[in-house]
């Protein structure tokens, strides 16, 4: 392995870094050898020490490999790291204490559209991004979308990968039901999820406020009938025929969840899966991946399918990545430092064990990684792969800013479900809440 970064301070790559960097790498390697990009030059700061927090994993290599990784940058630059994991729900408070004390972790790899709630607080990234982009045949469209600053070229988030959340289901139930899959309608999806209820073998999404599960479920449901909490102005627009159609569809399918959904997190469906108390929710890789690896439940992952959730109306999966994406915060004496550390865990020889070791579960942000050898190695998790070239984001169709993270934080999609499922509100009154909530953040 080539030493990208150097003990003299500087990261960089040259032509024959690049070729011996591809050496034994397959089809992977061939895209990237395709590419000429010379990486920025990073004079690495005198006694650079980093601290990082991000999201704890659901998976357990995804942290051990992390941190091998980052043990690596260590030993070829001198520079020590510590890389803090902490809980999903927590994540979003911890970046908010950090940007507003301008005190705290070098970086954060924060969800989705966190750098553009504190772009002021950031140093650019384009740098970086631009040179990782020309290296690994480009970046996909939720990475673009996340890493730039809306309406310019200008990065300031470096997106790590997404987990999606398509349908997760007992393929022995859905065919005791008289499916031979979840069907793509909603009239016939909801028609399947009445029969798994009668059967005593619910379905069951989160409508808890849960980062994940609570708004990938209800972005989904809103999506997949034609609403949207904002449209491409940014102007709100929850409170539509389309959201109140969406709600109604709601109210009908609720009643077949198994109970207690009001109240999950982002475990929850993971453990009532594994329990056999429910049969067919929405997941990343995470839960196969479990279920695969622990011999009391090897079983239900052998009877486990994964299926992109119902089209709807819209012709294409509704469905939004969660994202990590990584900032470099202005109060850091090592900017350089950080953003080397980034480029460096990026990097195939970094990135792409990472990956693999992880399953596909945080779905790759850059082109090349397409062709890593994880999208063969079990075809239940192919359809992860291209998580991150989804048409859908956190607040869409609206611009990704400020006020689409706040939005998000807020729960205001996942409440206004949740309003509908536990009788408090009528479709009516939930859309005209959400939509007065939404104008505390977006104008018009």
């Amino acid at each position: 392995m080539p030493n990208i970064i150097t003990r003299r301070g500087t990261i960089g790559l040259g032509a024959g870094a690049l070729a011996a960097a591809t050496l034994g790498q397959g089809a992977m390697g061939q895209q990237i050898q395709r590419a000429e990009a010379q990486a920025p030059r990073l004079p690495i700061e005198s006694g650079a020490t980093l601290r990082m927090l991000r999201p704890v994993r659901f998976v357990q290599p995804d942290e051990e490999v992390f941190r091998d990784n980052a043990a690596r940058f260590t030993q070829q630059t001198g520079v020590q790291i510590r890389v803090d994991f902490v809980g999903w729900e927590d994540i979003t408070q911890q970046t908010a204490v950090t940007a507003n004390t301008g005190a705290g972790p070098d970086m954060i790899i924060g969800f989705g559209d966190a750098p553009h709630i504190y772009v002021d607080k950031l140093i650019e990234l384009t740098d970086v991004a631009e040179y990782l982009g020309k290296r690994y045949g480009g970046w996909m469209f939720m990475a673009e979308k996340y890493g730039k600053r809306n309406n310019s070229n200008d990065w300031i988030g470096l997106p790590f990968g997404a987990s999606s959340g398509p349908i997760v289901w007992r393929q022995s139930a859905v065919k005791e039901a008289g499916f031979e899959g979840p069907p793509n309608d909603l009239g016939q999806f909801l028609a399947l999820c009445r029969k798994l209820k009668q059967m005593n073998k619910p379905a069951g999404f989160a409508l808890g406020n849960a980062v994940g599960d609570g708004n990938g479920f209800a972005n989904w449901l809103i999506w997949s009938h034609g609403g949207y909490l904002v449209d491409e102005a940014g102007k709100v627009a929850i409170n539509s025929r389309e959201t109140i159609a969406a709600l109604n569809y709601l109210k009908e399918l609720y009643p077949t969840f198994i109970s207690g959904t009001l109240s999950w997190g982002d475990v929850s469906n993971n453990r009532a899966y594994a329990a056999n108390e429910c049969w067919l929710t929405a997941n990343g890789v995470s839960l196969y991946f479990a279920l695969k690896n622990d011999p009391a439940t090897a079983p239900i992952a052998e009877d486990t399918q994964h299926t992109l959730m119902p089209f709807g109306l819209i012709g294409q999966a509704p469905q939004a990545g969660l994202t990590l994406n990584a900032m470099v915060f202005k109060h850091s004496r090592y900017p350089n430092a950080a953003k080397a550390f980034l480029q460096f865990m990026l990097e195939s020889e970094q990135y792409d064990r990472w990956l693999n070791a992880n399953s596909g579960y945080w779905a790759h942000p850059l082109r090349a990684y397409s062709a890593s050898a994880v999208w063969k190695s079990d075809p239940k998790i192919e359809i992860f792969r291209d998580t991150m070239d989804n048409r859908f984001w956190n607040g869409y169709k609206g611009p990704i800013s400020e006020a689409s993270g706040a939005a998000t934080a807020d729960y205001i999609m996942v409440q206004m479900c949740a309003a509908v499922a536990a009788g408090q509100s009528t479709p009516e009154q939930a859309a005209r809440e959400a939509e007065r909530r939404a104008r505390r953040y977006f104008r018009g």
